[in-house]
This record gives structure tokens, C-alpha cells and sequence, in this order.
């Protein structure tokens, strides 16, 4: 058994358990139903299946004798499905975070739980169909030279996901770019109206600013690597690079509840009434501004 593979195996049960954590307090807390957190549901949902999914391909591959074709495509098409609708339930929040600043004054009244609720769908079914592609004839069981490093994905098709990636990947950088400029303005437009509380508002934009930047910085660092290496590599390079990049990659999935979900002042609240019934005195109560990003 590949040490790698034990790591991807282990890197899933854990993703898989946080991820639950996050749509059990989602569920069970009657309040968390606005459409901000349905996006970060979807997340979790995706990422709990992304950690299944490392979980089924480690069993498959070395659980299941005989080996079956179809189990061995299943599984591949279960990553394909889970990690796509992670990608695309990060954009949906970056566009969410967007519209509620750009549209400040009539976001609340656009965007009703029903939108979104059809949305997510929509963007579920996108997702469900990438998946079924290894099924569909997207393999390379009857011929192994075409296999890329996403196995049993062709060369070919594994570089149109990596370049719908990295293009994705752009429009959530211009989104947060344009996040900046707002949140910046809105700042400079209350620093004036209230010079009182200029120093506080300045905190407050550095702190999303910081936001912003560990969200870029760490979707950049798991993926993109992993994207480029997708694109220039085939099935003749040494495993030994696949695994280096693809163990970030699935880390992301570990990174994304403790950056969208954990820090979250509401969900705080619920997981300290979960955990021990009380919230702590030292918890701040401060409203959510449009700097905090």
C-alpha cells in the first residue's frame, strides 16, 4: 500500500468529518437559513463528498478484488463531481460576497432563499454531469497511453478541467478585486460621514483585506499547481509528483470550513451552544460591516 495513498485516504476521512460538523450545526440551527449560508452548505456538501470520494478511491483500489472497472469509474467520477461543485460553491460565495456590497441597498430583497435555493441546484447538476463523464466514455482503461495524472481521465480531458479551472479561478480573483475597490470606498465614504470612527472603520478594512488575502492565497497555493502540472503532465511522469500536488489540492477542502464556516460570528455562536450550552463573554457581538469581506 502507497504511503501517498494512506495520506489521501486519511486527508479524506478527516475532510469528510469536519465537513459534517459544519452541515450538522447548519441544519440544526433554525436561524442559519439566509442564502449566505446555503452557499456555505453547498461548500461543505461538496467537500464531505470530496472526502468520501479519496476514501472510495483508496478502497477500490486496494479493498476491492476483484478489481471492477465500473467501481474504479464510479469513484473517479464521484471526485470529479464533488471537487467541481467545491470550485464552483467558492465562486457562487465570491459573486454572493460581491452582489451584497456592489448591491447593498436591494441585495437582501433579489436574492431570496428561493433564488438561491435554484441556483445551487442548477450549479448541482453542472457538477453531477462533469461527474458522470468517466462513465460517458471520458477513460482511458482501453488505452492506457492516453491516460493523464487524474486517472482514468484522458490527457486531453483532464487539460480542459484544468483550463476551466484556472479560468475560473481568474473571475474569482477580478470579483475580489472589485470587493477591494468597494469596501475601500465604502470605508473612505463612512470615515468622512463619521471621523469619529475612521481608526475602526481603517481595522476593519485591514481585516478584510487579510481575508481576502488568505482566501486567494490559499485556494492559489492548493490548486493551482496541481491545475498547471495537470496540463503538462501524462500518465508517464513519476506518481511521485501527482501525489506531492494532489495531497494540497485535497487539503483545500480541509481549509475551506475553517475559512468560510468556523469563522463565521453565527456559526461560532451555534457550535459554542452545541459544545457547552453558553457562548463566551469574551465573543464579539459587532455587526458585520461591508469591509469585512
Amino acid at each position: 500500500v502507497s504511503p501517498w495513498d494512506i495520506a489521501l485516504c486519511a486527508t479524506g476521512t478527516a475532510v469528510a468529518g469536519e465537513n459534517a460538523l459544519v452541515l450538522a450545526v447548519l441544519f440544526y440551527t433554525p436561524s442559519l437559513r439566509a442564502p449566505m449560508f446555503l452557499l456555505i452548505g453547498s461548500l461543505a456538501l461538496a467537500d464531505l463528498l470530496a472526502g468520501l470520494g479519496l476514501v472510495a478511491n483508496f478502497a477500490v483500489r486496494y479493498l476491492l478484488r476483484p478489481p471492477s472497472e465500473a467501481a474504479e469509474l464510479a469513484a473517479a467520477g464521484l471526485l470529479l463531481a464533488a471537487f467541481s461543485a467545491s470550485v464552483c460553491s467558492l465562486l457562487a460565495i465570491t459573486v454572493d460576497r460581491y452582489l451584497s456590497l456592489y448591491n447593498a441597498l436591494t441585495y437582501h430583497s433579489e436574492r431570496t432563499l428561493g433564488f438561491t435555493c435554484a441556483m445551487v441546484l442548477l450549479m448541482w447538476l453542472l457538477c453531477l454531469g462533469v461527474g458522470l463523464l468517466p462513465l460517458l466514455g471520458w477513460n482511458c482503461l482501453r488505452d492506457q497511453s492516453a491516460c493523464s495524472i487524474l486517472r482514468p481521465v484522458t490527457k486531453d480531458n483532464a487539460a480542459v478541467l484544468a483550463v476551466t479551472f484556472l479560468l475560473l479561478f481568474a473571475l474569482m480573483m477580478q470579483l475580489y478585486l472589485q470587493i477591494c475597490k468597494i469596501a475601500f470606498r465604502h470605508a473612505q465614504q463612512i470615515a468622512v460621514q463619521h471621523q469619529f470612527i475612521a481608526t475602526a472603520q481603517a481595522s476593519s478594512t485591514r481585516k478584510g483585506l487579510s481575508t481576502l488575502s488568505l482566501i486567494l492565497g490559499t485556494f492559489a497555493l492548493c490548486w493551482i499547481p496541481f491545475a498547471i502540472y495537470s496540463l503538462v503532465a501524462d500518465s508517464s511522469y513519476p506518481s511521485v509528483y501527482t501525489y506531492s500536488l494532489a495531497l494540497p489540492a485535497t487539503c483545500n477542502s480541509l481549509i475551506n470550513p475553517i475559512i468560510y464556516a468556523f469563522r463565521n460570528p453565527d456559526i461560532q455562536k451555534s457550535l459554542w451552544l452545541a459544545c457547552c450550552g453558553c457562548i463566551p463573554s469574551t465573543f464579539s457581538s459587532r455587526p458585520r460591516t461591508s469591509s469585512d469581506v
